[in-house]
């Protein structure tokens, strides 16, 4: 099933997907306009407004951050480019 979500940040709306995984759903919000895309994992019993509530809050909060990265001068890639660096040998979790 999917429906469309409108917000503040969102003008053209959020495209929201949901998937049914036996007691849990996976719900996806994708902005049409950049193509993000994000998802998370709830219980299939609190309802399809509360999921789509939640996935439109994250894609909120994940294009927010991304305008201020922006704003700020700073690319939009995350990884290991982008750690501060360390005096010390980085372990193998840090690679």
């Amino acid at each position: 099933m999917t429906e469309k979500f409108q917000s503040k940040l969102l003008p053209q709306g959020a495209l929201i997907e949901y998937i049914p995984r036996g007691a849990y759903v996976k719900v996806c919000a994708v902005d049409p306009v950049t193509r993000e895309e994000v998802s998370i994992v709830g219980d299939a019993r609190s309802g399809s407004k509360r999921l789509s509530q939640e996935a439109v809050k994250k894609l909120e909060y994940v294009l927010r951050r991304k305008l201020e990265q922006k704003a700020a001068g700073q690319s939009g890639a995350s990884g290991p480019a982008n750690r501060s660096k360390r005096s010390e040998t980085p372990s193998g979790w840090d690679l």
